[in-house]
């Protein structure tokens, strides 16, 4: 499988994947648990259907300590017991996050207050940037079909 568009040598993709993973390393310095913000990650990418973020954010995830066992079960987080009730409210907030068009009105208020039960203001204001950046990366990924499996952990540091 081959990319319909090379986004690491086109000048204007360049220019905007910049400005995405400039604001992916905000996040990344902020309070949010390294391992909250992978879980979130991966989850809106495997509802977006992007091969190449579900490899590099699993890749990634396991490189920084975090089990296959765990992330085997993000798909199926509400069945789980691996997860803690805070991991659980921010995999919830990225799955309404997401999936926008599937709710009438966004992102419902239960769902924002238990995430707000288990995260300050700065951590909440963390995951709406991530899960907005990630659903950014996996349009682009998934328009230009960007093929997944051969990422290597910190390539891209």
């Amino acid at each position: 499988m081959e990319a319909r568009l090379n986004l690491f040598t086109n000048p204007v993709a360049g220019k905007v994947l910049k400005n995405f993973i400039a604001a992916g390393q905000a996040v990344a310095q902020s309070t949010l648990p390294a391992s909250t913000r992978e879980l979130v990650l991966l989850r809106a990418s495997q509802i977006n259907g992007c091969g190449y973020c579900v490899d590099m954010h699993s890749k990634d995830a396991v490189h920084a300590g975090e089990s296959w066992t765990r992330l085997n079960l993000v798909a199926a987080w509400r069945e789980a017991t691996v997860f803690t009730d805070a991991e659980r409210a921010a995999l919830e907030l990225a799955e309404e996050g997401t999936r926008l068009a599937d709710a009438a009105g966004g992102v419902s208020d239960e769902v924002w207050a238990n995430a707000a039960k288990y995260y300050d203001e700065d951590q909440l204001a963390a995951l709406v940037s991530i899960i907005a950046v990630i659903n950014a990366f996996n349009r682009v990924n998934v328009m230009v079909r960007l093929p997944a499996g051969d990422y290597q952990p910190g390539q891209f540091a």
